[in-house]
């Protein structure tokens, strides 16, 4: 009787497990589908005269002779780089100063901040643009680069770092000597690489795949980032080919992979470490 009660329980087990399974397998299936078929396409041209398929890197090869790429290239790792690393240092400094300063509309400035991630970006583009074109930086680098520095996210993620680090350590500082900045940059700023680390990575990803503010924001093609400047491909210079704008897609991809690749382990710490405090 007890041998009864046990193999239902078991046969339904084994099927939730087997749901669970399809259901990855099928999610799976569509994340990953779009990104095969795009590095297969790359890699497999059509001929435009004989419309005959062959394996081979010339579509990645045409890429390079229509469009700068290394220029593009370029252009998006200097602006990337430097909005993750403003972008840390903007939401430590901030965070730090909302966990572990008293101040009068504390909670209203936080609050205020925290309610920028709410307006779309396509809210606030024509008043950005008209700033920077004020500071005489329309069409360059620059106007990428500086409205993206300060992090309403970032700061919130820091705050919370901040505040599960002792408050003791900042005293034991002050009796040592230490003044508010050496507190900041010898003893907690080290504590909150993990939260760190999570507001670089996440900056790299999202800044290096965006399209939207530098189609706004710059005309000129030496200023281009490699997803705007993609686009020409297809654009302005009509290669017909959808091999050629593909490989330009995966060209794209390959420095979010390595990031990925290097980073996923540095962000789950982060996450954890969030989650332990």
């Amino acid at each position: 009787m007890s041998t009864q009660a046990v193999l239902p329980r078991g046969r339904g087990f084994a099927l939730g497990r087997l749901g669970t399974f399809v259901i990855l397998v099928a999610a799976a299936a569509l994340t990953l589908g779009p990104v095969v078929w795009t590095v297969i396409t790359a890699l497999t041209p059509t001929d435009a005269v004989t419309h005959t398929t062959s394996f081979g890197f010339s579509a990645f090869t045409d890429v390079f002779a229509k469009i700068p790429v290394w220029l593009y290239i370029w252009n998006s790792v200097l602006v990337t780089l430097l909005i993750a690393a403003g972008q840390m240092l903007s939401a430590a400094m901030a965070g730090y100063v909302f966990a572990r300063y008293e101040f009068r509309a504390k909670k209203l400035l936080f609050g205020m901040i925290l309610a920028t991630m709410m307006v779309p970006l396509q809210v606030i583009i024509v008043p950005v643009f008209m700033l920077v074109r004020g500071m005489g930086l329309a069409d360059t680098l620059l106007a990428l680069i500086i409205p993206a520095l300060p992090t309403a996210f970032g700061t919130f993620l820091m705050r919370q770092y901040f505040m599960g680090l002792p408050a003791e350590l900042g005293e034991a500082a002050q009796l040592d000597g230490a003044g508010p900045w050496r507190t900041f940059f010898r003893v907690y700023l080290p504590l909150a690489t993990p939260g760190l680390a999570i507001v670089g990575i996440l900056a790299f990803n999202y800044h290096w795949n965006e399209f939207f503010r530098p189609l706004i924001l710059t005309i000129s093609e030496q200023n281009f980032t490699l997803p705007l400047g993609l686009v020409t491909l297809q654009g302005n210079l009509g290669t017909g080919s959808v091999s050629t704008v593909l490989a330009g897609v995966v060209i794209s991809m390959i420095p979010a992979l390595i990031v990925f690749i290097f980073g996923q382990k540095p962000l789950r710490e982060g996450l954890t470490a969030g989650s332990g405090k």
